[in-house]
């Protein structure tokens, strides 16, 4: 291509872009590769122009020194010198005058601003403390976040050097508000301290030769010693690990607990045999991130790996768990009740549950920073249940977008089966809070920050060195969902579509190294060569020898140099492909408070749903991207304040002080309302064996699925284990027990799977039938019913079995059940509610008949037909057989111990009727409600009318054996199989004050 000739920048006598040097590194990866990061920062500005002294300056001593803008460790770069003070602008007025200016109207505006943001009353604990007193806050807060807000650096026996830690600088300033005196907050961070560097003691000047070659690996293969007599000398072992003494772990503990601005306390990650008292040794210190990173990340990002066999995956899970557990331990060594806590982001999902676990009132929320995918790819994680399982432990759930959430729920409703709905999810018996809480920035600390004197002389120099040119900024990381490639793709379609722009906008893009790694196979290598080849194609086809249309900088550049970029912009530009928080485009609508630089913003970023004013496009469409900015130049001066004054009062108003106020607001809201759930006690098995074995004539009734069996999605499943069977034989093989299996099965399911225990009795089908104890024969007690009903009913479960595919329909002798346990679960509630209104409006109308909406079933039935009125009949008739006795003891005419157990709302049924024939007190009741127990399976905070709960069927099956004897010191142990849990073990303990030997 011919070389167009310096009409613009040569013009005006600025000189020319060096040019690009030889690639004699072509075999480095070109973020490695001097000829790609030492391209200058700007067209008239080159790395040497600070490499020399002041004092050996040829400009006279006027120019900046290395020191200035450069650091060997974080890269900091100039991207402009300053001007003289006596030069000027087009129109006359020095850039000193005019930066002087400047600087006095920002001051203003940040005191207006800072006026704005704290106008709103300041909130205080006793406000929080109104909205549920019964809670009894402590008014503590607790944040658990992967990362401490420090960079450490280590040097043995001598204070620790803490540095700002990049990245995160919103939820950074979020714990600076809660720690600091405007927030009612008493507050701390537990979190992990990261890669913990180790600088030299003696720091030597660059190129110094090492002392020794011993540990460095050669060359090549021709550099090796060679051996002597045919013997390689010995290599002196090497030192595995950091190793860090207990004086200098308590300095940094010390150090950290008393910093002024956010008060952290360290979590130390080793392996356990590492941990010792006298100190700790810390072993490849980034496998503790390699799991979240490499895995959730990724897919919460829509990148999906290749499958593998899952070796390393298993290695990389354990450290993730270990370190799940390692917080968990470190949190509740400063817990105390009334405390919350608020656990941040992917790397710690397994957290919430682990905390429940060991203390179940513990007040618990969790906030996720990134995006959330939906369940077609959160499907593909192999350790998909135990994320959200991890994540169900916390009280509120909140997201960064309603999408999100949306997604969130579906998961649990999709994976786990769970209940779910855009409010929450019902899990365990409980309920889950999800709720969406954008997050914002420190609008006032960017305002401070944005007009320093500093940022001023920077930004009136990108103004005079691009002066005549529309300026298109771009920074993000250079990991795959921060779309840069697309970016450069939809710039170089802009030119193209819009040839009158070309030589009259510059794209400045900054591209900082990811701190993810997300492949581990080079990504970051291959994303930086594919940006590498797109620059040098667009600057090839549409720049000059005088211009570059898009001027690069892999590095990490200064926060001065930044917000100059932010204000000098006249276009924001932001492609993310997927994206959590970008904070990037909130600043810039902060910087663009006087210029009104339009937005564009990607539709996939999450806060496009915040930012409602900003031009939303979508990356990958290049043409439409093209067109936005286009338009976005074009756009006239009223309609671009317009937008700005929009975002610049959401990003104010909004910002990072609204969001965790309003985030703990709400979990207090949620913590109040659930202390006004009445929580059903545990059940106390000892009680129960003290009952029971007090008692002369004992009453069983138990359902079937979820109860003896846990549910299944297919109901043929449900098949009882040889512990259930056993258990059931002993209970009922006592003359003085009568044992009834009361569910909504058929009776030829029952008379299969439990027909051969002779001292059982059944109630099938919800009590339309019945089969007494020792006999095979059945009772039909809906004989005489009309069943004319059943046809109606198949017609509209036709219907909708056809409309949902894997929805299919059971057809008893005296019920009716449409199951949908097979069917997509988001549509199977759909249609089942659909289906329930249908048959209410309908059929229900025109007979005797009850729709009765069951887990992942409707079943239709007779109205008098119910688990209650079964329940009703056995009380009776036992008490009607004892009475006929005519004992003198006038407790033995009536059963004198009663266990009921049922999971869902037909056994309510049950419970409500056993409840009302024990609720007498002057001796009449049929049975004595100390006597009786009515047990629901689920969680404490299930809405039910039963007395007691267990946790799970296990449990069930645990009680049964306790009072069979099974396992235990009675009969019904075979062989030593079945074994005794610890819970009864701790039952039999206090009733018989002795551990029996016999097991």
């Amino acid at each position: 291509m011919a070389q167009k000739p310096e009409d613009q920048q040569g013009s005006k006598g600025l000189p020319h872009r060096p040019q690009v040097p030889l690639r004699n590194d072509s075999f480095l990866p070109p973020h490695l590769r001097s000829s790609v990061t030492a391209v200058p920062v700007t067209p008239d500005i080159t790395q040497e122009t600070y490499e020399s002294d002041n004092s050996n300056n040829s400009s006279g001593g006027q120019g900046p020194s290395r020191g200035d803008y450069f650091s060997r460790r974080v890269l900091d770069h100039a991207i402009a010198a300053s001007p003289a003070p006596d030069s000027t602008n087009r129109e006359g007025q020095s850039f000193h005058n005019k930066v002087t200016v400047g600087a006095q109207e920002g001051k203003k505006w940040m005191n207006r601003l800072t006026e704005a943001t704290m106008a709103g009353r300041r909130e205080s604990m006793s406000e929080f403390r109104e909205i549920s007193p019964d809670l009894a806050l402590s008014g503590n807060i607790i944040s658990a976040t992967f990362n401490i807000p420090h960079s450490l650096k280590y040097r043995k026996g001598s204070d620790w050097e803490l540095t700002p830690r990049r990245g995160q600088s919103a939820l950074f300033d979020s714990f600076s508000y809660l720690s600091s005196d405007d927030s009612p907050w008493n507050h701390i961070v537990v979190a992990w301290t990261g890669e913990i560097e180790t600088p030299t003691d003696t720091p030597s000047p660059p190129g110094t030769p090492p002392t020794t070659t011993v540990h460095l690996s050669a060359l090549n293969h021709l550099s090796k010693p060679v051996p002597i007599d045919g013997v390689a000398p010995p290599t002196p072992p090497l030192v595995d690990g950091l190793w860090i003494p207990r004086d200098d772990m308590l300095r940094l503990e010390n150090q950290l607990s008393h910093n002024k601005r956010i008060k952290t306390i360290p979590v130390w990650l080793a392996d356990d045999s590492d941990g010792l008292d006298e100190g700790i040794r810390l072993k490849d210190q980034a496998r503790w991130r390699r799991y979240a990173e490499h895995d959730l990340y990724t897919l919460f990002h829509y990148r999906q790996h290749e499958p593998t066999d899952g070796r390393a995956e298993r290695v990389q899970w354990a450290d993730y768990y270990r370190m799940n557990q390692k917080f968990a331990n470190r949190i509740l060594e400063v817990y105390k009740p009334g405390d919350i806590v608020i656990v941040h982001d992917y790397n710690l999902m397994l957290l919430p549950s682990m905390l429940r676990q060991r203390s179940p009132h513990m007040y618990i929320s969790f906030y996720l920073h990134s995006p959330f995918p939906s369940s077609e790819f959160l499907r593909c994680l192999p350790r998909r249940k135990e994320v959200l399982e991890g994540v169900l432990g916390a009280n509120l759930v909140g997201f960064q977008s309603y999408s999100y959430s949306r997604h969130f729920a579906s998961c649990c409703t999709r994976i786990l089966g769970f209940p779910s709905d855009t409010a929450g999810i019902d899990a365990y018996g409980g309920r889950v809070e999800i709720g969406v809480f954008p997050i914002g920035i420190d609008a006032t600390k960017v305002a401070s920050l944005a007009w320093t004197d500093e940022v001023n002389t920077k930004y009136g120099n990108l103004k005079k060195l691009y002066e005549g040119k529309k300026v298109i900024v771009g920074r993000d990381r250079l990991d795959t969902v921060r779309g840069v490639a697309q970016k450069l793709m939809a710039f170089e379609r802009f030119l193209e579509m819009y040839p009158e722009w070309r030589e009259k906008v510059v794209l400045i893009q900054v591209t900082s190294p990811t701190s993810i790694e997300e492949e581990g196979d080079g990504s970051e290598s291959k994303i930086a060569s594919r940006v590498s080849e797109l620059i040098m194609k667009i600057n090839g086809m549409y720049g000059s020898l005088g211009f570059s249309p898009v001027q690069h900088y892999a590095q990490y550049i200064s926060q001065e140099e930044y917000f100059a970029l932010l204000r000098a912009a006249d276009i924001g530009l932001i492609t993310s492909v997927r994206d959590g928080m970008n904070t990037t485009s909130l600043e810039y609508v902060i910087c663009q408070r006087d210029t009104a630089g339009p937005l564009i913003l990607s539709e996939f970023s999450g806060t496009a749903g915040s930012l409602k004013d900003a031009i939303h496009i979508n990356p990958w469409d290049l043409s439409g991207v093209a067109e936005a900015i286009n338009n976005a130049l074009l756009m006239p001066k009223d309609k671009r304040e317009a937008m700005q004054n929009s975002l610049l009062a959401h990003v104010t108003s909004k910002n990072v002080q609204f969001w965790i106020v309003g985030f703990l607001r709400r979990l207090v809201n949620v913590l109040g309302s659930r202390k006004n759930i009445i929580s059903t006690p545990l059940l106390d098995r000892s009680e129960m064996l003290r009952r029971y074995r007090a008692a002369k004539k004992r009453l069983f009734m138990f359902d079937y699925d979820g109860t003896l069996t846990p549910i299944v999605r297919e109901p043929s499943a449900a098949v009882p284990s040889e512990r259930v069977i056993t258990s059931l034989k002993a209970l009922a093989a006592d003359p003085q027990n009568a044992v009834w299996i009361i569910s909504g099965r058929d009776q030829e399911f029952l008379s299969h799977h439990l027909g051969h225990i002779s001292g059982l009795g059944f109630s099938a089908e919800h009590g339309s039938f019945m089969r007494n104890p020792g006999s095979t024969e059945w009772e039909n007690l809906v004989e005489k019913f009309d069943m004319g009903w059943q046809e109606e009913v198949i017609a509209v479960f036709q219907k909708y079995t056809d409309k949902v595919p894997g929805s299919f329909i059971e057809r008893k002798r005296c019920a009716l059940t449409w199951h949908y346990r097979l069917a997509d679960p988001e549509q199977g509630l759909h249609m089942s509610r659909e289906c329930q209104k249908e048959l209410e409006g309908t059929v229900a109308r025109k007979w005797d008949v009850e729709v009765m909406p069951g887990k992942a079933n409707i079943e239709v039935r007779p109205t008098f037909i119910n688990k209650g009125e079964i329940a009703k009949r056995l009380v009776n008739t036992y008490n009607a057989e004892l009475k006929a006795l005519e004992s003198d003891d006038e407790s033995a005419r009536k059963l004198e111990f009663v266990l009921c157990m049922g999971d869902d709302f037909t056994d309510e049924d049950m419970f409500r009727a056993l409840n009302g024939l024990s609720a007498p007190n002057d001796g009449t009741a049929e049975v004595e409600a100390e006597n009786t127990f009515s047990v629901t399976v689920g969680a404490s905070t299930k809405v039910t009318l039963a007395r007691w709960h267990v946790l799970e069927p296990q449990d069930v099956i645990e009680c049964v054996a306790l009072l069979a004897g099974v396992g235990g010191s009675g009969t019904g142990a075979t062989d030593g199989v079945l074994s005794m849990g610890e819970n009864n073990l701790a039952a039999l303990a206090a009733v018989e004050d002795h551990i029996p030997e016999k097991l």
